[in-house]
């Protein structure tokens, strides 16, 4: 895969990396800042693993009043900021730049409070989300937002890239279950916004920051949503013998008023690798597989399964089998869960994050294969069916400079396919760099000016996570 585009580096940032690295340790906790080649080779990247570049440092605060000094110092000298939480950003919204230090807020990852009553927690961003829902499940509470890589990702990068995950198509993705933050901006200032309280008056920047990608400051701590368990929950199997099949299937489902927990996609080159892994019983003579979890009490979960198959019956599903206990329900769900390891083992994959209108899903699913066949690639898509955002795997051998090369073109084009058919780039993986030099393919250049002011009234001197999501001809230096 070609390798994107780079600011040209500061020279005289890069001549005072020794002076840069001293001043820091003064900032922090001894042993808080790495700058060894083999401890920086660590955050050379993310999880979009064909883009590298080693950072001049790496620093890792433990408190909110740390990571301002850390902005207030590299905000005078002119030190450009690479905010980071577990580096799973599958879009290079954590890859560094040459003349940047990465701040990781991994340490920070205490639970501060929680309420109950108010069916909150306040926590520091560094925990990951299953984190929050382990303190609070004892009480039969959970946190909603879940994403695949839930056991690793944290609050901070979800917080980045609005995150959702399989359950968002009933509780809604990170944007919804947040109603606080505290944020440090560039210069160092230490602000909170919202709080406790289902609605905060003013200005929605609750919704401004979250999903703006690191871009307008280092978000350190955050008041979630806590939800109340529900009494049970149970998933089913439904096989198809087309993709077409599956997803008109799915369109059926949502426009009959029925909102299921989830509504998982996989076609047949997923459910054979996820099958292998997990071993959960997924019928491997099928086209497609969904995976429709229902919840509530023993008989609602009974009458809305029964509900969901009549709606599948002139989709003529080739198979029906519904979880007869916990054990079979988290065996179907490490599968799903476990899917982008799983392909991992056999390919090397370009993971695209594109969204689309439920009613365009079979006709989308045709033109990722047509695209794919062009390219003379291999491609299995895993998503998320019920909210229509996709994740396809373009498969390639990442040591062929020409396969890599396909794959990005290819991915390119199946994220202009979904724009076209009335979508967007990205549901929850971010723009990054993966998608920056497309971006004109959504936005218009006043568009992006008008955000880019936004930009520029949080850190105007573009100096937090710089070179990300709009394309580098727009950006100011």
């Amino acid at each position: 895969m070609a390798s994107p585009a780079f600011l040209e580096p500061d020279a005289g940032v890069l001549g005072a990396r020794d002076e840069i690295i001293a001043r820091l340790r003064e900032l922090v906790p001894e042993g808080s800042v790495i700058a060894d080649e083999d401890g920086r080779r660590a955050f050379e990247t993310d999880a979009l693993t064909a883009y590298k570049q080693m950072p001049l440092a790496a620093v890792l605060p433990t408190s909110t009043e740390q990571v301002s000094r850390i902005l207030k110092y590299c905000q005078a000298n002119g030190v450009k900021v690479i905010p980071r939480g577990a580096g799973t950003s599958l879009c290079g919204g954590a890859l560094p730049l040459a003349d940047s230090i990465v701040l990781g807020v991994s340490k920070m990852n205490r639970v501060l409070d929680i309420n109950f009553e108010n069916r909150t927690a306040r926590v520091q961003t560094g925990i990951t989300n299953m984190g929050i829902s382990d303190a609070v499940s004892p009480r039969g509470f959970f946190y909603a937002p879940d994403p695949s890589s839930q056991l690793a990702c944290t609050l901070a990068g979800n917080l980045a890239m609005n995150s959702g995950g399989a359950h968002c198509l009933k509780y809604g993705v990170t944007t919804n279950n947040v109603l606080g933050l505290q944020i440090v901006l560039m210069d160092g200032q230490i602000i909170d916004i919202g709080g406790e309280e289902l609605d905060a008056p003013g200005y929605d920047l609750l919704g401004l920051i979250i999903g703006s990608e690191g871009q307008f400051g280092v978000v350190t701590e955050a008041t979630v949503r806590i939800l109340r368990a529900a009494e049970g929950a149970r998933p089913m199997l439904m096989g198809f013998s087309s993709s077409a099949a599956a997803g008109d299937c799915v369109s059926a489902i949502i426009a009959s008023g029925i909102i299921p927990v989830a509504i998982e996609f996989m076609d047949k080159p997923a459910i054979r690798v996820c099958e292998d892994f997990a071993k959960a019983g997924y019928p491997l003579d099928v086209e497609a597989l969904l995976i429709v979890e229902v919840e509530g009490s023993e008989d609602e979960i009974e009458d809305l399964l029964a509900r969901i198959q009549e709606i599948a019956k002139p989709f003529k599903p080739a198979g029906i089998r519904v979880s007869q206990s916990p054990e079979e329900s988290a065996a179907i769900w490490l599968g799903r869960k476990s899917a982008f390891g799983a392909m991992g083992r056999i390919s090397d994959y370009y993971c695209m994050d594109g969204v689309i209108p439920l009613g365009k899903l079979s006709e989308v699913l045709t033109g990722i294969s047509e695209i794919c066949e062009r390219y003379k690639l291999k491609v299995a898509n895993i998503f998320h069916a019920g909210d229509g955002n996709l994740h396809p795997l373009v498969l390639y051998e990442a040591n062929d400079p020409s396969q890599a090369e396909r794959a990005a073109n290819c991915g390119a084009e199946i994220l202009e396919l979904c724009v076209k058919a009335g979508g967007c780039l990205t549901g929850e993986h971010g723009v990054g760099i993966e998608k920056r030099e497309l971006m004109f393919t959504q936005f218009t250049r006043v568009d992006m000016e008008h955000q880019m002011r936004i930009k520029t009234m949080f850190d105007p001197d573009w100096l937090l996570n710089p070179a990300k999501v709009f394309p580098l001809e727009l950006h100011p230096s």
